[in-house]
């Protein structure tokens, strides 16, 4: 293989059905972008699983490179932020929807888009993080900056607490000294979940009934949702008194089905976390937390890395809720 040319994941459309071909590119294949990266690392999240089926409308151009996150080392670089040999994160920016993303042995994209990798970190280790431990680094500062310590009243509820996010927000705020309550509707998740650092399993049922009133029991300090839906709705009826949510997906719908009553008489805060346009600076606060504050022990003991190769069966179990833990990609053979 020459220099210039690297192994991808290319999606195409045919008769309105999407298929993935490992196929080998050269960089003249690329989009536009001032940084060239050699691709180490990428990962598989819930939205990889549905643009590599072909699922919804988060890809609308083929032939298309999917992979939403990645981590890698700078070859060309046309801007001042970044040298050859520099290591870097992406996550976010619509990579793997819009422009191409991280199923690539290389990537070009804008500077902008593009995070050192912080010290203590290696770029493995970086998408075991990926988009889902950004997120739920995100979410814990929303909720630190609205009045959550851990001496607060009350656990924090993770809900999706098996996934990405949950995982990883679990462990994080374990190792910050909260208390942390995990909601799970499978009873072999439990030792996986108290092993990340949770306190309290509850069961899915719990906030999948109605509470019988606007307002329920004062039980949670904070949350991070990852659900949606009627679960959004009937959590915020238990936060404590100022407590806070902070939600990051919809997997459960996006009608919002709640009163004011939990604002106005308990005056919770309910957070939007959008990690795919976060402003910069705020990602160099994350980043460089995540590597301080995630016990990476526990990364490693629920991360699995894969081959470029496996990821189209991988995203059809990821789909069907079958993957735990964070899925690393290995793209560049290491």
């Amino acid at each position: 293989m020459a220099a210039s040319e690297f192994p991808a994941l290319v999606l195409e459309q045919r008769d309105g059905n999407v298929s993935a071909e490992l196929r080998t590119l050269d960089e003249t294949a690329l989009p536009a972008g001032d940084v060239l990266v050699r691709v180490a690392y990428s990962d598989l999240n819930y939205k990889d699983g549905m643009v590599v089926k072909g699922l919804g409308k988060l890809v609308r151009t083929y032939p298309h490179v999917p992979g939403i996150d990645f981590s890698g080392i700078v070859e060309e670089s046309a801007s001042p932020k970044f040298k050859p040999g520099d290591a870097v994160i992406l996550t976010g920016w619509r990579v793997g929807e819009v422009h191409w993303g991280g199923y690539s042995g290389k990537a070009r994209v804008k500077a902008d888009w593009l995070v050192p990798l912080p010290e203590g970190m290696t770029p493995k280790q970086a998408m075991a993080i990926g988009t889902a431990g950004f997120t739920a680094m995100l979410a814990v500062m929303a909720l630190e900056e609205h009045g959550l310590k851990p001496e607060n009243k009350g656990e924090v509820l993770i809900t999706g607490a098996a996934g990405g996010v949950g995982s990883i927000a679990i462990a994080v705020l374990a190792n910050l000294g909260y208390r942390v309550a995990a909601v799970t509707g499978r009873s072999d998740q439990h030792d996986y979940l108290r092993q990340l650092g949770a306190t309290t399993i509850v069961p899915r049922s719990e906030l999948e009934t109605p509470s019988k009133g606007p307002l329920g029991p004062e039980r949670w300090s904070g949350a991070i949702d990852n659900v949606g839906g009627a679960f959004l709705g009937n959590l915020l009826a238990s936060l404590c008194y100022w407590g806070s949510c902070a939600s990051v997906g919809n997997a459960a719908g996006i009608k919002f089905e709640s009163t004011v009553i939990p604002f106005l008489l308990r005056g919770i805060n309910l957070l939007g976390i959008d990690s795919a346009t976060c402003p910069y600076e705020r990602r160099m606060i994350a980043w460089p937390r995540l590597a301080r504050e995630l016990p990476m022990d526990k990364l490693d003991a629920t991360t699995r890395v894969i081959p470029l190769a496996a990821v189209p069966e991988e995203a059809g179990r990821i789909l069907k809720g079958q993957v735990r833990g964070r899925t690393v990609i290995d793209v560049g053979g290491n």
